[in-house]
């Protein structure tokens, strides 16, 4: 099991960029969360195997969110115990 935690930055509130990713989720074999930041980002965490991480992360740049994502930071991080499903933070 691997994770990554991902910040994505542009016009990605306001635009129904955490509900399109959670949707996007759906169809991949992982745990995980998006949630808004206060200074207008988005924080992605995920956590399963690596290759459906990485299929995941692709799928979202490969979707109608792209021309929101100006830029991406993406940093491994320790997979955390209790997560289920994925889901949108407050």
């Amino acid at each position: 099991m691997t994770a990554r935690r991902v910040i994505y930055e542009g016009r990605v509130q306001g635009v129904g960029f955490r509900f399109s990713v959670k949707e996007i989720a759906q169809g991949y074999e992982l745990a995980g969360w998006v949630r808004n930041l206060p200074d207008g980002r988005v924080q992605l965490e995920a956590q399963g195997d690596n290759a459906e991480i990485e299929s995941f992360l692709q799928a979202i740049e490969d979707s109608h969110l792209r021309p929101h994502i100006r830029r991406k930071v993406v940093t491994p991080i320790e997979p955390t115990g209790g997560l289920k499903g994925f889901q949108i933070r407050s």
